[in-house]
């Protein structure tokens, strides 16, 4: 983001600790249990600072257990850490929860802020009494998040009845109707289809522009981090592993390109020094680092023995650019 913007949210040296009570197996582990009780410590968090500018999509990620529900939960004001310093538009948020809840919205894709059997309009009512919304104020609102996300045929429908993808959309205008300045996304695009994902990726894209809201997403899902993330934060065993955008993680992770050569002709193709060679029936893949290894060698060495159809260079996919980051901070 731009130099000189104010922070939206700003952690310093945060840490959490959790106390995991241990017993032994069956009967017997229980009652040794209760004569001595084993408690085990897990640190969720070690420390960790970072900030947010205001309009900023933060991609958040990390394996399972790295610590980021943890840090949400924190951030939300659910939670507060052991240790450290926080604070999100001005507020420390396990201590101002109710004004604080009010300027921020969470969206979980596992989980559902609608009621089940009600339309999903009565939804957003029930929501806009507890939020406090005017209702000039969420009469706009909703008119411009139907027509954002296509809901208009939707609101008289029942919860239950919608598809997986129509129920993101409803829950994604749930978290916006009382217009917070903050938004969590966990998993947002969680079992969607394609389309699905990329309408719900579309709008969070454009409403991030058009209101300048920020966001954190958490996310395993690659693509949703490659099309929205402004930065990245990669958190591994309570720790930041790694800050930047993502042709930073590329390049920390010595990220590797592929060259994929379509041929007709089964003449056999000699080895590039610098790059890694695979041979399919009709195809051949290298495999190698940028600006280590010339393209056009790779492609003379093909047509010395094939004739080229086709070819295309693809960056290597940014899950295996991530797992060799966790790999690496594991040693």
């Amino acid at each position: 983001m731009g130099g000189g913007a104010v922070s939206c949210i700003a952690v310093d040296r945060l840490s959490k600790t959790y106390r995991v009570a241990e017993r032994g197996r069956g009967l017997a582990g229980a009652l040794a249990g209760i004569l001595r009780r084993r408690v085990r410590r897990i640190q969720a968090l070690r420390e960790i600072s970072f900030s947010v500018e205001r309009g900023e999509i933060l991609g958040y990620i990390g394996p399972n257990g790295a610590g980021k529900s943890t840090t949400i939960k924190i951030l939300a004001g659910i939670m507060r850490p052991d240790a450290g310093r926080c604070v999100v538009a001005d507020m420390v948020p396990w201590k101002n929860r109710v004004a604080h809840v009010r300027r921020i919205g969470v969206v979980f894709g596992q989980r559902t802020q609608l009621w089940w059997d009600l339309p999903v309009i009565e939804s957003f009512e029930l929501l806009r009494t507890m939020y406090r919304v005017e209702p000039g104020r969420y009469r706009d609102t909703l008119e411009e998040l139907a027509g954002l996300l296509q809901l208009t045929a939707l609101l008289d429908v029942p919860v239950r009845q919608l598809s997986l993808g129509q129920r993101m959309r409803c829950e994604l205008a749930a978290s916006l109707i009382h217009s917070p300045e903050i938004l969590f996304l966990d998993e947002p695009t969680i079992g969607l289809d394609a389309n699905a994902k990329i309408a719900v990726r579309s709008f969070i894209r454009d409403y991030n522009r058009r209101r300048r809201l920020t966001v954190i997403l958490t996310t395993h899902d690659m693509d949703d981090i490659e099309e929205l993330s402004h930065r990245i934060l990669v958190l591994h065993e309570g720790r930041i592993i790694f800050r930047g955008d993502v042709a930073g993680l590329r390049a920390a992770s010595g990220a590797r390109r592929q060259l994929v050569i379509d041929t007709e002709g089964d003449g056999a193709v000699s080895p590039v020094p610098g790059a890694q060679m695979r041979e399919e029936p009709g195809r051949v893949t290298f495999e190698f680092r940028a600006g280590e290894t010339d393209v056009s060698a790779m492609i003379a060495a093909v047509t010395a023995s094939r004739r080229i159809v086709d070819l295309t260079a693809q960056a290597e996919p940014i899950e295996r650019v991530v797992a060799r980051i966790y790999d690496r901070s594991a040693v």
